[in-house]
């Protein structure tokens, strides 16, 4: 390597892990700490733990994640709730960090990060995003909730999981089993069900929940209707009455504050969609 130049390996290699390499991917395209001394100190380079950032600026998420990951060592992935954003999930966001370890990895976690040591380390339960190893949907959602505050919380990030389309019950239940005896548990067993039912928030499960504490029918969820130009609209509850009616339901919890969701419920009212078009189950 000529003095001051860097290969154009160590840039793919960057490029690949959001600006992050080893020190051993440095010393096996030439580059030796010599380099890397001189690149820190003007500024270019930094180093975080054992991996060094080829620019001088604020670490990006990626960046954040890709470090930590990196750090961890052979075995780690990214998990949780950081896995979950990866893989899209939105409205869960963490500052910090999750990585999950096999056991005999113990180590100082980077600033910023978390480690969680696991003997559910399965080959079968990661993916390569970026080239960095992140957990899959439905094991980052169930250690999540397994790892949450209150089973309630743990129940929404389920709901939340698929209500955005990132997974769906019956995956979720099947990662659950694999996972044996886990925290919360029991709760997000009885969340998946209503979810399979048709629920799609923990607002709706709620409503079930209500109505079977009082000796009141199940709702059907999620009913297919057509408002006045023809458009498909889902309910959230509707109940049919013995003489023919119907009773339809709402349920608009934090979520329908925002804009576009707002905007989506005025329609439907302006556009009739409690009197327009037949009902069909989805």
């Amino acid at each position: 390597m000529r003095r001051g130049v860097v290969p154009d390996e160590v840039g793919r290699a960057a490029r690949a892990q959001a600006g992050c390499v080893s020190h051993a991917q440095l010393r096996e395209h030439g580059v030796g700490p010599d380099v890397v001394r001189r690149r820190v100190a003007a500024g270019l380079w930094q180093v975080r733990g054992p991996q060094v950032v080829l620019h001088g600026g604020p670490l990006d998420v990626g960046a954040r994640r890709a470090a930590v990951v990196l750090d961890a060592g052979e075995g780690a992935a990214l998990g949780a709730w950081t896995a979950l954003a990866v893989h899209g999930l939105e409205g869960w966001e963490r500052d910090v960090v999750h990585v999950v370890l096999p056991p005999g990895r113990r180590r100082a976690p980077l600033p910023g990060s978390v480690h969680h040591v696991s003997r559910r380390c399965r080959d079968e339960d990661v993916v390569v995003r970026d080239a960095l190893a992140v957990h899959r949907v439905e094991r980052a959602a169930v250690d999540a909730a397994a790892w949450s505050p209150a089973d309630r919380t743990a129940g929404g990030l389920l709901a939340a999981v698929v209500q955005q389309g990132l997974s769906t019950p019956a995956r979720l239940g099947a990662a659950l089993d694999v996972a044996g005896q886990v925290r919360r548990g029991a709760e997000m067993r009885a969340v998946l069900a209503d979810l399979a039912g048709g629920s799609q928030a923990m607002s709706e499960v709620d409503l079930v929940r209500l109505c079977r504490r009082n000796g009141l029918p199940v709702p059907v969820r999620q009913a297919v209707r057509l408002d006045a130009t023809g458009r498909r609209r889902y309910l959230d509850a509707e109940w049919r009455l013995p003489d023919g009616r119907r009773v339809l339901l709402e349920v608009d919890g934090v979520g329908h504050l925002d804009p576009a969701r707002w905007y989506d419920d005025l329609l439907r009212a302006h556009l009739g969609l409690a009197v327009a078009g037949p009902v069909r189950r989805t």
